[in-house]
């Protein structure tokens, strides 16, 4: 896991994800975008309210507007909000210019596209929905998620971390020590498949580990 701790960041506070052949989820990819470029005129005020089109609730987004529908679940060529917010015409192109928003990006509309493609399905805002425990293959299931984000940004893990270097940076990191050689070599010679837990359940039990908490503490001002 060691090896992919550096994109961990970017894969917590990424943003909206670009278009690929997965799923895209209404709550998590699309609502966003809605609600940056698309609620201000047709969204839940309904002073500012334009052309009586609501794209905040699933009624109004599919609801048909005379001769057109804002949004066609499977049809992105006979929805309307795919053709306006991708027009080259900019008196027609959504958000208009004199709205003051950020424009769509490529990769925001094709990701549109591909959520109205898959069917439009609408969701409860993400407060409202239960968790669910994704399926992870064997392994570390961290490892899993942040190789998944990695796919998803055509990215390529960096190589896996030697033993030895794997030893030192978890002892450091626990501890604030180097590991001994005495430890290096108990760690190199072992060749169980969980070697490198029992390293960190023994660092975690250990009384450096005691000691870089309590100076953690005292450092922090914590009793």
């Amino acid at each position: 896991m060691a090896q992919y701790l550096p994109f961990v960041a970017a894969f917590l506070v990424a943003g909206a994800a670009i278009a690929t052949a997965q799923t895209v989820e209404f709550s998590r990819d699309i609502r966003p975008l809605l609600s940056d470029r698309c609620f201000l005129c047709h969204g839940p005020d309904e002073a500012n309210r334009k052309v009586n089109l609501r794209l905040d609730t699933e009624a109004g987004a599919k609801q048909p507007q005379g001769k057109t529908t804002p949004i066609v679940p499977g049809d992105p060529a006979a929805s309307e909000v795919i053709r306006r917010i991708s027009a080259e015409n900019t008196s027609q192109r959504m958000p208009p210019a004199y709205a003051g928003l950020k424009a769509l990006s490529a990769g925001e509309i094709a990701l549109i596209r591909r959520w109205v493609e898959q069917g439009a399905r609408w969701q409860t805002h993400w407060a409202f929905l239960p968790p669910v425990r994704p399926e992870t293959p064997p392994g570390n299931p961290i490892d899993h998620f942040v190789l998944k984000r990695l796919e998803r940004e055509a990215l390529k893990p960096s190589p896996g971390a030697d033993p030895a270097l794997l030893l030192r940076r978890v002892t450091l990191d626990l501890t604030g020590l180097p590991p001994s050689p005495q430890e290096l070599d108990a760690f190199l010679g072992d060749k169980s498949l969980n070697a490198y837990e029992k390293v960190v359940d023994r660092l975690l039990a250990s009384p450096p580990r005691c000691r870089a908490l309590r100076r953690h503490a005292w450092l922090s001002g914590r009793p």
